[in-house]
């Protein structure tokens, strides 16, 4: 995995209507550009690059380092798709709070109305699985409330989310990439941003492995049983690492029987099955990992997975407010390099990437 790190403080207000409308069609054209020269999986791979996606954010105008970036971008690329997509190969789910829990249906509606090379089940599964890691495997104290997934007609993906920790005022992005990920369990994030580390209980460590192969095995353990292990913990939290008083906080055995009577009835035969369970989250992992490590001895993972802005300006004035004649000029030479790749003339095409090289960008 490699790890990004960016300053991303949680800011109040809004994006203003009529920059959003801007960044949507500044977006389009990029994009556009983007399919027109290197194909849709181009885009992915990029949109999934931390470093890149933040410098598209502020080319776009939005306050350079607020965690709103993530949110706002991802959703002006989701209206600069709309009604592209057969053109673009490209589509767009989710978003913030109750959007991303349409994700599934969103996805499924996409892959009745346009031919794909994927099955739109195994999409939404994908969809799944990486919000569940996200939230349930990786415990790092930042609670998810923005999913965006975007795939294109080809089947590949990139899935852009973000996590919030209220008590710190800070945010954490996550990214994701189908062709980096070749186990969804196992060093799967192609980055993850963030400001600051701290304590993380990772399942998808490397390191983790031996735990990843005993939690599916304790949910064969009669849920009576694990409760009481449970306990075990509780009544010796004295004698533990400073670590477990973190990860035992608001674990209540009682309540947590019922998540064990869901895993013990579906019996997972490994960690993938366990974290599809229905009702298996962040609480019911956590429980089962410190068990674990308890009754087998597996060890944890604690590894924290943890000049753009000058373009057109930042919705916060930094660092000066954002040129409307500026942008409205990127746009209209975009769309004419745009126009004219698709008619096979390339000398402004050339003429961009030439200026590209020479600015170092």
């Amino acid at each position: 995995m490699r790890t990004g790190i960016a300053n991303l403080p949680l800011h109040a207000g809004k994006c203003p209507r009529w920059l959003f409308e801007k960044m949507v069609a500044l977006s389009q054209t990029i994009v556009e550009l983007l399919v027109v020269e290197a194909g849709p999986a181009e885009v992915l791979r990029r949109l999934s690059d931390p470093f890149w996606f933040q410098a598209f954010g502020c080319v776009l105008g939005f306050d350079w380092h607020s965690s709103g970036l993530t949110t706002t971008v991802c959703g002006a690329l989701k209206e600069a798709v709309r009604g592209c997509e057969r053109d673009l190969g490209l589509f767009v789910c989710g978003g913030k709070g109750a959007t991303a829990l349409k994700t599934p249906e969103e996805i499924l509606r996409l892959g009745a109305r346009y031919p794909l090379k994927a099955d739109p089940e195994e999409l939404v599964r994908a969809s799944r699985l990486t919000a569940k890691v996200d939230q349930a495997a990786v415990q790092d104290g930042y609670d998810l409330y923005h999913h965006t997934f975007i795939f294109s007609s080809q089947g590949t993906w990139v899935v852009i989310q973000q996590g919030m920790n209220a008590a710190a005022r800070r945010a954490r992005r996550y990214h994701w990439l189908s062709e980096a990920c070749r186990d969804f369990v196992v060093e799967p994030h192609i980055a993850v941003c963030c400001d600051a580390r701290g304590l993380t209980l990772n399942l998808v460590a490397q390191e983790s492995e031996a735990a990843r192969q005993s939690l599916p095995a304790l949910t064969q353990e009669r849920p009576e049983k694990l409760v009481a292990d449970l306990k075990r913990l509780h009544d010796r939290i004295l004698d533990l690492p400073d670590r477990h008083q973190l990860l035992l906080k608001d674990l209540d055995p009682g309540r947590l029987k019922t998540v064990f009577e869901k895993s013990y009835d579906r019996a997972p035969q490994d960690f993938v099955a366990l974290l599809e369970t229905p009702g298996v989250g962040p609480r019911g992992i956590r429980a089962l990992s410190l068990i674990a490590e308890l009754v087998y001895g597996t060890p944890l993972s604690y590894r924290d997975p943890a000049r753009f802005a000058f373009a057109h300006g930042g919705k916060d004035g930094t660092p000066y407010p954002v040129d409307r004649a500026t942008y409205e000029h990127s746009i209209r030479v975009l769309k004419q390099a745009v126009e004219q790749s698709r008619l096979g003339h390339s000398e402004k095409r050339q003429a961009l990437a030439r200026l590209a090289r020479y600015e170092g960008l």
